[in-house]
């Protein structure tokens, strides 16, 4: 069995972190713009589950894409494509785990109780991985973790306030 590369580690890694951050701010972004609007509950759940697993496909294909091209950048005569496979897969998967998250709470609760239960999930999520991967990787947890959270909050602000500012009706 081969082994794992620090190269290999560090595009799983970076798939990952980027899956999973990306997934939350923007899922929740969504959802929460969208429940702002005061949109039903169903439109709220479809139009999230919809994002999630399109942009998971878009996110994994381009991060292959990436990684082969990167590979090809660095001279390489054939890039490596199970790396590029697994970071497509590693970004795939962290997105759509990530997604149900945010997703979630509009499947079980109505739209005034899923946005609050959907928006401190995703925050507590982005703190925690931000907190985790700075441990993990000797970072300062408590910094990265917050500042996750507080750039992911900014992101859902921004959801929010277009929602209110397009609402219909």
């Amino acid at each position: 069995m081969p082994s794992i590369t620090k190269k290999s580690k560090i595009v799983f890694l970076r798939n990952f972190v980027f899956g999973v951050e990306d997934s939350l701010v923007s899922t929740v972004g969504l959802l929460a713009g969208i429940a702002a609007a005061d949109v039903p509950r169903a439109t709220i759940f479809l139009t999230g589950a919809i994002l999630v697993i399109v942009e998971a496909f878009s996110m994994g294909v381009g991060s292959l894409l990436s990684e082969e091209s990167i590979e090809e950048y660095e001279g390489r005569k054939k890039p490596s494509e199970s790396r590029s496979f697994a970071g497509g897969a590693i970004m795939f998967f962290s997105y759509i785990i990530a997604g149900l998250i945010p997703l979630v709470p509009y499947a079980f609760l109505e739209r005034t109780e899923a946005l609050p239960m959907s928006i401190a999930g995703s925050l507590g999520g982005l703190f925690l991985l931000g907190y985790i991967s700075a441990r993990r990787f000797n970072g300062k947890p408590f910094r990265t973790g917050m500042r996750m959270f507080l750039l992911g909050g900014l992101a859902i602000l921004a959801g929010v306030v277009v929602g209110l500012v397009f609402k219909i009706g």
